[in-house]
C-alpha cells in the first residue's frame, strides 16, 4: 500500500464520517469581536446565491459579506498541521458552502484541521478598499493560532491555500504579512500572521495587463486604477525576501486566468530566493477538480502536501 492508497482511503474515510454528521451544524467562527474594521455605519449584510440555477443549495457563493468567518472541518485524529483554505470568485463574491468542503475534509482525514475562510469583499464600499479582504486573512490566522489549544494544532504549523482570487489573496497575506492593515483588537492580534507555506492553485497574480484577470483588478482596485495601484498589488512585483516557502500549479489551458501568471510568479519568487515549486499541467482549465469520483486527490494536492512538508508542516513521522 503506498501514499497514495493510504490517502485515498483516509478520504474515503472522512467523507463517510462527515456524512454520518451532516446533520450537525457547522462550527463557524467570527473573525471579528463587533463590526468588521471600517465597516462602521455600513450596514452591510451577508448574501449568498446559488452558484447555478438548478444546483444544490449548499453550492452557493457570497456576493456580500457583512460579518466575515472561518468554517472549521476538525481533525478526528489531529496531528497538529493546520491549513486555511481561501476560496475565489474573482473578488466579485465568495465561492465557499456554510459547511466545510470536500476538500477541507479531505485534509482533515488526514488529520490537518482545516478553516475555510468567508472575507469581505472591496465592491462593499469597506473603508480599507482591496485591504479588507487582508485584514480578514491576518485576522483569521491569528486566531487560528490563539486557538491552538481548542483545536489540538501546533501554532508553528499553519499552512495557508487559495484558489483563483482566493490564490492572490493567500500571496497577499505572504507579502504582507509584517503589515499592519488594522489596529489590534485583542491579544491574538499579537499573534503573527504568516503562513508557514503557501499553496497558490490557478492563481490570479497580476495587476498588470496583459496578464491580468479583468475581472479581479476591476472588483480590487476599480475600473480604472492607476499605474502604481495596480502595480502595488501585482504579486510578482512585490514577493520580499520574508515570503513563506510557495507552491504554485496552473493548468496551461486556463482560458479564465492565463496560466502566465504561475509562471510570472514562479520567477519572481525564484527570484527572490524563496524556496518555491511550480506545476503546470497540459489540461485542467480554470478550477480543475482537485478530488475525483473515487475520492482520490488530484496531483496537486499531493505535489502541496509533500511540498509543505518539506518545509516543516508535518511532525516528521507524519512527513516521512
Amino acid at each position: 500500500m503506498n501514499r497514495r492508497t493510504v490517502i485515498a482511503s483516509g478520504l474515503a474515510f472522512g467523507l463517510a464520517g462527515a456524512g454520518a454528521r451532516a446533520s450537525e451544524p457547522a462550527e463557524r467562527v467570527a473573525l471579528w469581536p463587533g463590526t468588521p474594521p471600517g465597516g462602521e455605519g455600513l450596514g452591510i449584510r451577508d448574501e449568498t446565491i446559488l452558484r447555478s440555477p438548478n444546483g444544490s443549495p449548499e453550492d452557493i457563493a457570497w456576493p456580500h459579506v457583512g460579518t466575515p468567518a472561518m468554517t472549521v472541518a476538525r481533525a478526528a485524529t489531529p496531528n497538529g498541521a493546520a491549513v486555511l483554505l481561501i476560496p475565489g470568485g474573482g473578488y466579485t463574491r465568495v465561492a465557499v458552502g456554510r459547511g466545510p468542503s470536500n476538500i477541507a475534509r479531505w485534509f482533515a482525514a488526514q488529520g490537518i484541521t482545516a478553516f475555510e475562510l468567508l472575507y469581505r469583499l472591496p465592491h462593499d464600499g469597506w473603508r480599507a478598499g482591496p485591504l479588507a479582504p487582508v485584514q480578514d486573512a491576518q485576522r483569521a490566522l491569528r486566531l487560528i493560532r490563539s486557538g491552538a489549544g481548542k483545536w489540538a494544532i501546533d501554532p508553528a504549523r499553519v499552512a495557508a491555500i487559495g484558489f483563483s482570487a482566493g490564490g492572490h489573496l493567500a500571496g497577499q497575506l505572504g507579502e504582507r504579512a509584517d503589515a499592519a492593515t488594522y489596529h489590534a483588537v485583542d491579544s491574538a492580534d499579537r499573534l503573527p500572521a504568516r503562513p508557514l507555506a503557501i499553496g497558490m492553485f490557478f492563481p490570479v497574480v497580476s495587476m498588470m495587463p496583459p496578464l491580468a484577470h479583468g475581472q479581479s483588478r476591476r472588483e480590487l482596485l476599480g475600473a480604472n486604477p492607476s499605474e502604481a495601484l495596480a502595480k502595488a498589488w501585482s504579486l510578482e512585483l512585490n514577493v520580499p525576501a520574508t515570503m513563506p516557502p510557495t507552491f504554485v500549479c496552473h493548468a496551461a489551458d486556463d482560458q479564465t486566468v492565463k496560466a502566465a501568471n504561475s509562471l510570472a510568479m514562479f520567477s519572481a519568487l525564484q527570484a527572490a530566493g524563496i524556496p518555491s515549486e511550480l506545476m503546470i499541467a497540459e489540461k485542467g482549465g480554470h478550477g480543475a477538480p482537485l478530488l475525483g469520483p473515487d475520492g482520490r486527490p488530484h496531483v496537486w494536492l499531493e505535489l502541496f502536501h509533500a511540498f509543505a512538508a518539506r518545509h516543516g508542516w508535518l511532525a516528521a513521522d507524519a512527513a516521512a
